[in-house]
């Protein structure tokens, strides 16, 4: 019998108590642990059953048990670990990079290495309304895209206490957690790229991010076109022709979740990502079954997924935002090349930290 590969996930936090138990409800056995500390690591190990658990990280990379790695820990930490673990030869997919540079050295690695799955995990890529928003997309239902409107209200992302989302140096700050996933998903449903602010092909984009708003989880994602709309309201799919006189539901997500998960990592993750993990895990078993080797897979049941490629791009669109923010003029999305002089990126966040 062919087995799927051994996973090593690194993450002590809500991501990675829902996705252990996600990975062996789809076959898929969970040999190490990682945590920020040896007591991090032994208490969850010890809470889902995991035998090896470590603070180390080479102890995880090395386990020759391990051919996949699930990174789900605060952005500064995530390029060194997923850049050595490509080196190591394990398959990666991890949460996105802090900024930009550390996305471009991700890049770089896995161009070395175009055998290893190398994926950053944008759930909503996964949930069979966008699938099926795409399709449409291609399909000329709206006709030529002209307006992407997105809305995400939820409350605050802060705890008591002061970690890195409350830096956005370290990656934190709404528009790093939740703005880059929007971002790459309007540019992964429409194929065009934002280049100044706009996005290509004349296709104007708004995306409200508010994160203090209590209450219900709010996420919608709409696709205007001269031929009609299409509306992602959580995870249900909505259409609506401009010839017709109201919106029909194209597309209702019956999935249901809880069978399996603990208590208190599904409280923490909104309903909507949640779903997206439940079937991302799925097309990683697909892309996995069935092969001579457990560290070889199939691209077709991932090709929905965004590449480390992708990661860089939202990187980079967030950064223009934030320039434009502080020039109030409208910023050209610049994709690092090459990478940038270490120095110079020091001054320039000194004049920052100036102003």
């Amino acid at each position: 019998m062919k087995m799927l590969p051994g996973v090593g996930v690194f993450g002590t936090g809500s991501s990675a108590r829902v996705l252990v138990p996600l990975l062996r409800a789809e076959g898929f056995t969970v040999e190490a642990l990682w945590g920020k500390t040896e007591e991090e690591a032994k208490q969850l190990a010890e809470e889902m059953n995991i035998t090896f658990y470590t603070s180390r990280t080479d102890d995880v990379l090395l386990h020759q048990d391990v051919d996949l790695v699930c990174i789900n820990i605060p952005p500064p930490l995530t390029r060194q670990i997923s850049v050595k673990a490509l080196g190591i030869g394990k398959n990666v997919v991890c949460e996105k990079a802090a900024t930009s540079v550390d996305a471009f050295r991700m890049v770089t690695a896995s161009r070395y290495y175009p055998q290893l799955m190398s994926l950053v995990g944008n759930v909503l890529r996964f949930l069979p309304a966008f699938v099926r928003m795409k399709q449409l997309i291609a399909e000329h239902y709206v006709g030529a895209v002209m307006i992407c409107d997105a809305r995400v209200y939820s409350g605050s992302l802060l705890s008591p206490n002061y970690g890195w989302i409350c830096d956005e140096l370290m990656g934190g700050g709404g528009l790093h957690t939740m703005g880059t996933y929007i971002v790459d998903l309007l540019t992964h449903l429409t194929g065009q790229k934002a280049e100044k602010m706009l996005m290509g092909g004349g296709v104007c984009s708004t995306v409200t991010l508010n994160f203090n708003m209590p209450g219900a989880f709010v996420h919608e994602v709409m696709v205007v076109g001269s031929a009609g709309r299409l509306v992602a309201r959580g995870a249900d799919l909505y259409g609506q022709k401009n010839s017709a006189t109201q919106e029909e539901l194209l597309l209702r997500d019956s999935l249901a979740v809880g069978t399996g998960l603990p208590e208190q990592g599904p409280q923490d993750v909104p309903l909507l990502y949640l779903k997206g993990m439940v079937y991302m895990v799925q097309a990683l078993r697909q892309s996995f079954q069935g092969q001579g080797d457990r560290r070889t897979w199939d691209h077709t049941p991932v090709s929905m997924a965004a590449s480390f490629e992708d990661g860089l791009y939202m990187q980079s669109v967030v950064d223009a935002i934030k320039r434009s923010s502080r020039s109030g003029e409208w910023e050209a999305v610049e994709v690092l090349t090459e990478e940038p002089d270490a120095n110079q990126n020091l001054c320039e966040a000194l004049q920052r930290n100036n102003l």
